[in-house]
């Protein structure tokens, strides 16, 4: 664990803490140690903020993107791009993609607030309850991550602040007992929180946010760990204190993402970019780049892209996914973008397509994919609901058609959702969280609960009896670095 070492000796030598908004911004401190720097509300803000930016990485660098849909049936080749080791289900140990580091990064910093925030006399004590619960918070999502990702964890619940092998060398925990450790971080987060608001901006975690995040946590434990009714019932209590927060679906899906609409009444929890601040999104990665800019492009491509792309082109939505969209679903238009050349004769050619969710804001004449990445709102309550209650044999019809709603507008009535058995219940909400999340990295975790995988990702469905390939490899470097821990079986 090569870069959560750096991480431990920046923090033990240096505390640079670098803010992640334009609140955030605190003065980088150095040249001070452990026993001067926990002393007033603000070290402990520098850390907390530090730990957002930790998360931002992994949204700028495509990590949470990869992890949660790359292999999915939702992504595919854009312009130019070939084979991928996602999407094709190639990973290997040699080939792993990107590794736990990262995620153990954003831990180290919320150890570091659980065991120092504690003992600061802060001016207002709720701002240390606050932090606390964020902390817990946190740790308890990075976990969760990990867990979906790579099955049994390292359990690291203090800083590492020293090279001792009994501190940076362990070996891993069974996964249930990591849910456990989860479960048991999300209760000391809510106990925490004074309140039930949604704080500004909406991308720091809130009271409201956990209890999304518990009802995930615990949908999870219920139909991948076999945890059952209790699992769901506990699930279906945190979503309904959702419902009492300052949350609602927006009429319009595509303003959600907007640049110019953060923080809106739909968003739960987000990981903020801006300009000067950061890098930019994953939806940069989804665009059009220069190269592939047709000037043969027909007047309606042209008015959909706008400015001069600046994008990556190195994904899109796969075809698969792009020809289950209805054309009435104002979600269509609103996740991808299909592109026309006109030829010599006048006729319209399909050219290809590229994401438009997180298509990001033009300034000074260039795209700027800054929009904030959302990894929880409203809608992901309302369909996580409906798959609970359709688990324990309840009408799930009300959540459904809130969605489709306002997915179709004034032609709803063509698209009204009747309750019926549990089976084609659950094909109806796994179809929905196909329109309404994809390119929101969620859709690889949908497909495991729902044990749909093998059934609806081309690259594996010759595979299926395969299970261990629901699990991530772990990369020759981790297994080089960490001499406790042994690969996972079927790699």
């Amino acid at each position: 664990m090569k870069n959560l070492q750096k991480t431990s000796i920046i923090f033990i030598l240096l505390f640079q803490i670098l803010g992640c908004s334009e609140h955030l911004n605190l003065e980088p401190v150095s040249n001070i140690s452990n026993a001067s720097f926990w002393k007033t509300g603000e070290d402990a803000s520098g850390v907390l903020y530090g730990m957002y930016d930790r998360l931002r990485v992994l949204a700028d660098n495509n990590s949470l993107l990869y992890w949660g849909e790359g292999r999915s049936e939702t992504m595919g080749m854009s312009f130019g791009t070939g084979p991928n080791i996602y999407w094709e289900n190639l990973l290997d140990r040699n080939n792993a993609g990107a590794g736990w580091q990262g995620l153990y990064t954003v831990i180290h910093q919320a150890n570091l607030l659980i065991k120092y925030a504690p003992n600061i006399e802060f001016t207002n004590e709720s701002e240390k309850e606050n932090i606390l619960a964020q902390a817990y918070a946190m740790r308890a999502f990075a976990y969760f991550w990990i867990a979906r990702i790579w099955g049994d964890s390292i359990i690291i619940s203090e800083p590492t602040e020293s090279f001792n092998p009994q501190s940076i060398q362990k070996t891993r925990t069974p996964v249930v007992d990591v849910f456990n450790f989860i479960k048991s971080d999300l209760d000391n987060s809510l106990n925490h929180f004074q309140n039930n608001v949604m704080p500004d901006g909406r991308f720091v975690w809130s009271k409201p946010a956990v209890n999304t995040l518990k009802a995930d946590v615990h949908l999870w434990s219920a139909k991948v760990l076999e945890g059952g009714p209790s699992d769901l019932e506990i699930a279906l209590s945190a979503l309904g204190e959702v419902d009492n927060a300052d949350v609602e679906l927006l009429e319009n899906y595509k303003e959600i993402f907007d640049y110019g609409n953060k923080g809106n009444k739909e968003i739960l929890f987000a990981i903020r970019f801006d300009e000067f601040e950061s890098g930019e999104n994953w939806g940069r990665e989804a665009y059009v780049s220069p190269t592939y800019y047709s000037n043969d492009f027909d007047q309606e491509t042209i008015e959909h892209l706008g400015a001069l792309p600046t994008g990556g082109s190195s994904f899109t939505v796969s075809q698969l996914v792009r020809s289950q969209f209805l054309i009435p679903d104002q979600r269509r238009f609103a996740t991808f973008i299909e592109l026309y050349t006109v030829d010599d004769s006048g006729e319209r050619q399909f050219y290809g397509s590229c994401g438009n969710k997180y298509n990001g804001t033009v300034i000074n004449g260039i795209r700027r994919h800054l929009d904030d990445i959302i990894i929880y709102r409203y809608a992901d309550v309302l369909l996580m609901k409906a798959e609970v209650k359709n688990a324990l044999d309840h009408d799930p019809s009300n959540e459904i058609n809130q969605i489709r709603i306002r997915a179709y507008g004034d032609q709803f009535e063509n698209f009204v959702f009747v309750n019926g058995d549990q089976i084609k219940n659950d094909e109806a909400i796994l179809k929905e969280r196909l329109f309404e999340f994809t390119f929101e990295g969620k859709r690889w975790f949908d497909l495991i609960r729902f044990d749909k995988a093998f059934d609806l990702v081309p690259s594996l469905q010759d595979k299926n009896g395969q299970d261990h390939l629901l699990l991530f490899p772990i990369s020759e470097t981790v297994l080089s670095l960490e001499p406790g821990v042994s690969q996972n079986p079927g790699y």
